[in-house]
């Protein structure tokens, strides 16, 4: 039992993941609006925290798997769970901070962006998924974790 909480925990953090880095471009417009910030400075400050997000999240996935899953064959099940964390994420963001404002909508290409998104990141999580099993496989054959020769 403790091991489908962790795996759930893990699913709710990819989920987390890709939910932060989708209503960040959707709300440009309400963050450039509410905190009086010129709507370049949020783009490029969006974008930056986007790039920063990919570029970190494949090493902390590879380390949860790795530390917290123990090199079980189930912890692929992460590469879909976490659907269901975005979609409960989006859902309560959207009931707790409704658009009120015209103005705060996005722009219609930004919803496909997000399609693309949704469709593209269960590969870009089957690599560091992936890593951390094959570390957990390895180190539970008490092989050198990191191979050096």
């Amino acid at each position: 039992m403790k091991y489908f909480w962790k795996l759930n925990a893990v699913s709710a953090i990819l989920g987390a993941l890709i939910f932060i880095s989708t209503e960040l471009m959707v709300n440009v417009y309400r963050i450039s609006r509410i905190g009086e910030w010129e709507l370049g400075a949020v783009v490029d400050g969006v974008e930056r925290i986007n790039i920063g997000l990919a570029a970190l999240a494949p090493i902390l996935i590879a380390f949860m798997v790795w530390k917290w899953l123990e090199g079980r064959a189930s912890t692929y099940w992460s590469l879909l769970l976490w659907v269901p964390y975005f979609v409960m994420f989006v859902s309560v963001f959207a009931k707790l901070f409704p658009e009120t404002h015209q103005g705060d909508r996005p722009a219609p290409v930004t919803g496909l962006i997000i399609i693309a998104m949704t469709i593209a990141y269960p590969f870009y999580l089957a690599l560091p998924v992936s890593l951390g099993f094959w570390l957990s496989r390895r180190q539970k054959r008490e092989d050198s974790v990191i191979p050096i020769e």
